[in-house]
């Protein structure tokens, strides 16, 4: 039986997998289009950070000068003798002020460039006349008594250290024994250059080389009062007496004798 060929070819035409050969594979579909992932949203899966975690804001933080130490010389006068501090240096262990209570300072320690030169070999100490003076260490007298027409009483500390004390009415002789705080003579009015009525001038020496006796306290060299002075009632300024040259000269010829 005869197909007519009009019906045959409109079949053809409108069925489109007929129309491929039989040994050509289907054409593969376009791959779907991935999903843009989402902006400025974490995943589902991760955990919130809780808020104690985050920094705080700006605001918050505690002033800079709050979290620095205080400045160094924040103290205005010198500290008072009391118990060593931990981790202090040994000397300052062994040795003490002076005189009973907190010193007052007068003069700082300021050598002169050269031996035969004038200056101050040691600190002047604030005090009323008569007071205490006492061993600012442990060792035995010696000397006790006038140099260059001034009371001294000196204190032999043992490797080559020695204190002096003047003008000091001295209660012991040499060669006795002493300790820390041990009562060594009275002080006197009249020491030249003294700001007050009566001042201890106190020395140190290793050898022939003059040292800052504040460093027995480990101290060191520490800033005393300026040569001048506020007075807080009449709002000016007083200033300290001089040494006289006079008493520079007497000075250095006790210096120089060794005694000292």
């Amino acid at each position: 039986m005869r197909i007519p060929l009009g019906p045959a070819l409109l079949v053809l035409l409108l069925v489109p997998g007929l129309t491929t050969g039989p040994g050509a594979p289907p054409a593969d579909p376009a791959p779907a289009a991935a999903p843009a992932p989402a902006v400025g949203r974490a995943p589902s899966s991760a955990a919130p950070v809780p808020a104690d975690a985050l920094p705080p804001p700006a605001d918050a933080l505690p002033p800079l000068a709050d979290a620095l130490p205080p400045p160094a010389g924040a103290r205005s006068s010198w500290p008072s003798a009391g118990p060593t501090p931990r981790g202090a240096s040994p000397s300052a262990a062994r040795f003490r002020w002076p005189l009973p209570g907190p010193p007052r300072p007068g003069r700082r320690f300021d050598p002169p460039p050269e031996p035969w030169l004038p200056g101050h070999r040691g600190v002047d100490l604030l005090a009323a006349p008569g007071a205490e003076v006492r061993a600012a260490g442990a060792g035995t007298v010696l000397f006790a008594g006038s140099v260059a027409g001034r009371p001294v009483v000196t204190v032999g500390h043992g490797d080559g250290l020695r204190t002096t004390y003047e003008p000091v009415r001295p209660r012991l002789a040499a060669g006795d024994r002493v300790h820390a705080g041990t009562p060594i003579g009275d002080l006197l009015p009249g020491h030249p250059g003294c700001a007050d009525t009566a001042c201890l001038h106190w020395g140190l020496r290793r050898g022939d080389a003059y040292l800052d006796p504040l460093a027995l306290l480990g101290l060191g060299r520490i800033r005393l009062l300026p040569l001048e002075e506020a007075d807080p009632g009449a709002g000016t300024r007083i200033a300290q007496r001089p040494a006289s040259s006079v008493g520079s000269r007497t000075a250095n010829r006790s210096y120089s004798s060794g005694v000292l």
